[in-house]
């Protein structure tokens, strides 16, 4: 039975995909490897982990505005995350994944880092502000 999870409404058009969750922040500048599509900071809890096509839940969004035009750049080459979860997005980074058309949603009662694990399937439902684990792994 799946497990029923609100949020504040969010961005982006529905989608379902698989988590990959970490107790760290997020900056599309400073994070990732954009053309190979990993995680490259060193110190990144997520580091070497491909973030492309999966749904990414962590704490809080980091940067400028240069995560505007990153996030677009990666949705056109088609390797970028199929969502973004936090537990409290900026407004840039909102900016960059409705610019971007990546789906994305914040606001949980509950820390999402605790709450999602890495490999829950997910059907995140930004319009209605709902989350859906519809397959625990593990």
């Amino acid at each position: 039975m799946p497990i029923l999870l609100h949020c504040h409404k969010g961005i982006g058009p529905p989608v379902t995909g698989t988590a990959l969750v970490a107790a760290d922040n997020f900056s599309a500048r400073y994070d990732l490897d954009r053309s190979k599509g990993v995680f490259s900071r060193p110190t990144h809890k997520l580091f070497g982990h491909s973030y492309a096509d999966r749904i990414l839940v962590l704490d809080t969004s980091k940067g400028g505005v240069a995560t505007a035009w990153m996030l677009h750049e990666m949705a056109s080459r088609s390797v970028v995350p199929k969502a973004l979860i936090f537990n409290r997005v900026n407004p840039i980074t909102a900016q960059g994944a409705a610019f971007g058309n990546v789906t994305l949603v914040d606001g949980f009662e509950g820390d999402v880092t605790q709450l999602f694990r890495t490999g829950d399937e997910l059907r995140v439902d930004p319009a209605a502000g709902i989350v859906e684990i519809l397959n625990r792994d593990g």
